[in-house]
């Protein structure tokens, strides 16, 4: 069965031991009231647009004022323009191989009635966040504060994966490789990496559902990598090939990008760059506003409710800190309890003080 981006030909159920997704055909193509700002890709609700080859797409802040961000507001990125647009889940296969006693073939049925399913939720976030407000400015896309996006996963661990293909003695690394291409013989693949200790964690997924519905196409169907905690960089969508190497992978997307330099704030300037660098890896600290909305005129002399996110780097967050903003130097400090809290996730609070700014998860 196939199921397809432009819709010319998917199903809507679980049929014979394939699992296709549901009907993918756009509705009309959105104009909106800012200009090209807001698009609307197939399964996607309006999304603000940063490029549409690869597709870059970002969640508005009016989504984040619920704990999971809904599919069709996930946002968006892929780093080649060769995105799948089609996946027919009948002929579809999961290669396991590489340092391995028993190389595997997986289909989609066979992963989902095979190993023991898990679920769990965890926040999706680029690296990239936030950075069309760096200073000084830094070259990739430039995101506000959209990038991120909060789901309930549902697959398999790759730990029981790689059990089943046995792992040889000696293996280093977890080489991942997904269904997208490049527009050119000469450019990079998108391959990424993780220590074999790190493919071992429990928590460490190949996931089939957000949400409690199959991933949406643009969010990396059939399987995607879930690696709560770290950067979506690791989140391999549309995964098609794992390797387990007895030797570091050489890949520009390990080698090259998504590293930061070697230094305890991971710091460097324009005039002094990092000559030792290691890869990013896991989310930082980080919170925004998302009531107040931008550019939102406030009534004068009334109370009013914020609302706001915050998440941590994957090892669980216990407050949240606010601080009331003083006109003389000085600032007063409260602490209030966190609303919903997730490994690796994201904390929402919804508000229940009304302080002034959010210093972050401590």
């Amino acid at each position: 069965m196939l199921a397809s981006l432009g819709g010319y030909a998917a199903a809507s159920r679980f049929l014979g031991g394939r699992y296709v997704i549901p009907d993918l055909v756009p509705d009309v193509w959105a104009e909106s009231a800012s200009a090209a700002e807001l698009v609307r890709y197939p399964q996607k609700a309006e999304l603000i647009l940063l490029t549409d080859r690869p597709p870059q797409l970002e969640t508005p802040l009016r989504y984040f004022t619920t704990d999971l961000t809904p599919n069709d507001a996930f946002f968006v990125r892929w780093h080649l323009s060769g995105v799948p647009t089609s996946v027919d889940t009948g002929t579809f296969r999961l290669a396991v191989d590489g340092h391995v006693h028993n190389p595997l073939s997986l289909s989609l049925q066979k992963l989902r009635t095979k190993f023991e399913p898990v679920s769990l939720v965890a926040l999706c976030q680029c690296a990239g966040n936030s950075r069309s407000f760096f200073e000084p400015r830094v070259p990739g896309g430039q995101w506000g504060n959209g990038a991120m996006s909060n789901a309930r996963w549902k697959g398999v661990r790759l730990k029981d994966v790689l059990d089943a293909a046995g792992v040889k003695p000696g293996a280093v690394e977890v080489g991942l490789r997904g269904l997208d291409t490049a527009p050119l013989p000469q450019m990079p693949r998108y391959e990424k990496s993780l220590s074999i200790e790190r493919a071992r964690d429990t928590e460490v997924l190949l996931a089939y559902e957000m949400n409690d519905a199959p991933l949406p196409m643009l969010n990396g169907f059939p399987i995607r990598l879930v690696v709560p905690g770290w950067y979506s960089t690791y989140w391999v969508k549309s995964l098609s090939s794992i390797v387990v190497f007895d030797q570091p992978l050489k890949s520009f997307f390990m080698d090259t990008a998504y590293r930061i330099p070697d230094n305890s704030g991971a710091e460097e300037t324009p005039q002094q760059l990092s000559k030792v660098t290691v890869p990013l890896t896991r989310m930082s600290v980080h919170s925004i506003f998302v009531k107040p909305s931008p550019n939102e005129q406030l009534p004068a002399g009334q109370s009013y409710t914020l609302q706001g996110v915050a998440n941590d780097g994957g090892s669980g967050t216990a407050k949240l800190k606010f601080r009331r903003m003083m006109e003389k130097p000085g600032a007063m400090r409260r602490s209030v309890p966190i609303l919903a809290s997730t490994r690796g996730g994201c904390g929402s609070c919804r508000g229940r003080r009304r302080q002034k700014a959010a210093t972050g998860c401590k």
